[in-house]
């Protein structure tokens, strides 16, 4: 019987713990987390059980520091290092990129600490944007000094739509190891959920009207919207309709889309019972903001029902302020199905190596 290794991870701009979480159910084990945000931290304790919070800004973290505090090794074969940095400098979805500036060189961060540690193992994720400016973003710097130290590295956008993720995401994901020359991918699914897979009556989320407030960690909870906003909603056909359904009518049409159809037509739209979610952004408890309506309800998604579109089980605890802080925390996460099957590829790799 093969000798079983115990792969251990540190997650740098762990959010609320997507990545963590899957990580673990892929039989990683999380060592820490690490992030600017406080207000991550109360979530990522509550779900990443036996992992450190550690609050730290990645451009004033030594590497010394965090050797120290976790006590970690150099060159240690069992080390996986994960970097998935806040993106909103490279996301085409970002108008304003002044806010998002220190985003944009969080890369080049993380890589002081690989080519400090040299671990078995490297993954980062991001937008598709870091791929497309591979040059500006520190990508490419990053991939030659990963292959000239010997690491085999797989890196593509892939759709987590793929991977047991019941939305279609595109992400930019990054596998390096120097373990073995085998380019590892993470491990696809046999089908394609949708929408109707996982949320509705009979996945648990009872019908519920806009502005529904769940005071039990379930958290199916919904914003209240306007009597116009309404009166919109109920004129977009179920199942996929959009706000196109309403634009003859004078009263209920929006001055911005006059003569504008073909633009943002997911505005007030529904999602489709038998196709995966949109992208579930940090807005998707807003009608206005996305493909966000209910697919036959007239409200938005809901807190929870958002949560479940990223794949985290029902259990996840959400803790957060507001209605919006919790929905940051959901959409700027890494699915945790689609981070359990890059974890996965990672151990396969592993146990055959050793």
């Amino acid at each position: 019987m093969k000798n079983k290794t115990k792969i251990k991870a540190i997650d740098f701009f762990c959010g609320g713990g997507g990545m963590s979480f899957g990580m673990q159910k892929s039989g990683i084990q999380v060592l820490a987390g690490i992030d600017y945000e406080e207000n991550c931290r109360a979530t990522y304790e509550a779900n990443i059980k036996k992992a450190k919070f550690i609050k730290a800004d990645v451009f004033e973290l030594k590497e010394e520091e965090l050797e120290n505090t976790l006590n970690l090794k150099r060159n240690d074969d069992e080390l996986l290092l994960i970097g998935c940095s806040p993106c909103q400098f490279w996301s085409i979805i970002n108008t304003d990129k002044n806010k998002s500036q220190k985003s944009k060189n969080l890369l080049v961060e993380f890589g002081r600490f690989v080519k400090y540690f040299n671990p078995g193992y490297v993954v980062v994720e991001n937008v598709p944007g870091v791929l497309r400016k591979k040059g500006e973003s520190g990508l490419e710097t990053f991939i030659n000094w990963l292959e000239s130290n010997k690491y085999t590295v797989h890196f593509k956008v892939h759709n987590t739509s793929d991977y047991g993720v019941p939305q279609n995401r595109k992400r930019f994901t990054l596998i390096a190891n120097r373990i073995t020359d085998k380019e590892l991918v993470p491990i696809k699914s046999k089908r394609k959920l949708t929408v109707r897979d996982v949320i509705g009556e009979k996945n648990g989320f009872s019908k519920i009207m806009a502005g529904h407030k769940d005071i039990t960690d379930f958290n199916h909870s919904v914003p209240n919207v306007s009597e116009l906003t309404l009166k919109r909603l109920e004129r977009v056909e179920k199942d996929g309709g959009n706000r196109l359904s309403f634009k003859n009518n004078p009263t209920l049409q929006l001055n911005c889309f006059i003569d504008r159809d073909t633009s943002f037509k997911d505005t007030f739209g529904r999602l489709w019972w038998d196709k995966p979610s949109p992208t579930i952004t940090t807005k998707f408890f807003s009608v206005s903001n996305g493909r966000f309506v209910h697919p036959v309800e007239n409200r938005a998604l809901s807190i929870r029902e958002g949560a479940t579109l990223q794949s985290f089980p029902k259990t996840y605890k959400f803790i957060g302020t507001s209605m919006g802080s919790l929905a940051r925390l959901i959409g700027n996460a890494v699915p945790p199905e689609y981070a359990k099957r890059v974890g996965q590829a990672i151990i396969k790799n592993h146990m055959n190596a050793v």
